[in-house]
């Protein structure tokens, strides 16, 4: 038989070409001869830049960035064999993972750092970024990104202001840098909030970032004044693009100072890894990722992957570690079977520690049963 594993990650315990690896051990103890083809996934959310790098046969570099708060970080991306296309995801440099909770404060947060690693893969001489926005401390619209790209952005007496996005409402102008940014930009974005308002990026979002509701009427007010410049001085309105609030606003900002698309994340993800072409000839597709609930069927990967295997007949499995979606989902989904791999009652910190050798335990089960 031959087999395509594309599973997401097991979050907290296991990447996904670890997961890879534990399927395929399963495999190779049911079905010595079997064929197998192994393509670790992402969702366009955490870990997307690492997966796309490997599919892309490229080299995962680090360089110096600033933190959210502007401290000085080692912060990570991939460029692809060619050397033509980065993968960048910001929470790498302007993150909230990369904050103690006392320390979270949009007001003050940067995305400048994300602005350095698509200035360093600019002058390796990239010419295709894909960049992945989840995740976010930031609040500021994209205006640290643009200000490490060589924006300006100018006062009423013409001083600087420094991007953040307690300052966004002081802006009066916004100075371009001398050279357009020509850069190809597609954005895994899975939100689709405007820039401002009830739904927009403050509101929803600024809470979990730590924005009080004083806070949060601020910055959505900052974005307002954003909103308003850039169509005043450059006649472009993104208020109400679908995703422009995502990421504190960098949705927008992405649209604008990179001239980006915005995508769905695992198409994103499934263009880059060609996942169709891999589907030819195979027997069973396996996937699977940490928790497989009722928020799979929002457009997640393995909707997407169980879609495209059912459109050639091809039956799809997935493993998990939490099993919560119920019959009607798991059917919705596109699935033939789903499987928890927990086969005894463990705490939490055991079932993480234990996740390798269950994935590769219950493929062999799965395996065995299908051959037999």
């Amino acid at each position: 038989m031959k087999f395509l594993l594309a599973p997401d990650k097991f979050k907290g315990s296991l990447t996904a070409r670890s997961v890879c690896d534990a399927m395929t051990e399963g495999i190779r103890l049911a079905d010595p001869q079997a064929e197998i083809i192994a393509l670790p996934m992402a969702d366009g959310g955490e870990g997307t830049a690492e997966v796309l790098t490997l599919a892309a046969g490229g080299d995962w570099l680090a360089v110096s960035a600033l933190d959210p708060l502007g401290r000085p970080i080692q912060a990570s991306y991939g460029i692809s064999a060619e050397g033509q296309t980065a993968f960048i995801e910001m929470s790498q440099a302007s993150g909230l993972r990369l904050l103690q909770r006392d320390e979270y404060d949009p007001l003050k947060a940067s995305t400048y750092g994300t602005g350095q690693l698509i200035l360093d893969a600019k002058n390796r001489g990239v010419n295709r970024l894909i960049l992945g926005i989840g995740g976010s401390a930031t609040n500021d619209g994209g205006t640290g990104l643009a200000a490490a790209l060589g924006w300006q952005f100018l006062d009423e007496t013409g001083k600087p202001v420094e991007p953040c996005g307690g300052n966004l409402s002081r802006i009066s102008r916004m100075v371009p840098p001398g050279q357009a940014f020509a850069m190809q930009v597609d954005v895994a974005c899975d939100v689709t909030n405007p820039l401002y308002g009830p739904n927009g990026a403050a509101a929803i979002y600024g809470p979990q970032k730590g924005a009080s509701p004083e806070m949060v009427e601020q910055l959505d007010q900052g974005l307002r004044h954003l909103a308003s410049l850039i169509r005043e001085q450059f006649g472009v309105d993104l208020a109400n693009v679908p995703g422009a609030g995502a990421a504190g606003g960098l949705g927008a900002g992405a649209l604008f100072f990179l001239n980006a698309r915005l995508k769905e994340g695992v198409n994103v993800v499934m263009e880059q890894t060609r996942f169709t072409d891999h589907l030819d000839g195979v027997d069973l597709v396996l996937t699977g990722e940490g928790k497989l609930d009722n928020q799979t069927l929002q457009g997640k990967l393995i909707h997407g992957i169980a879609q495209q295997a059912r459109t050639q007949a091809i039956p799809t499995i997935a493993l998990c570690g939490t099993l919560e979606a119920g019959p009607e989902a798991i059917q919705a989904l596109g699935l033939t079977a789903a499987f928890s791999v927990l086969n005894r009652p463990q705490s939490l910190d055991e079932a993480l520690n234990n996740a390798y050798d269950a994935v590769r335990q219950t493929t062999f089960n799965v395996i065995r049963l299908l051959l037999n």
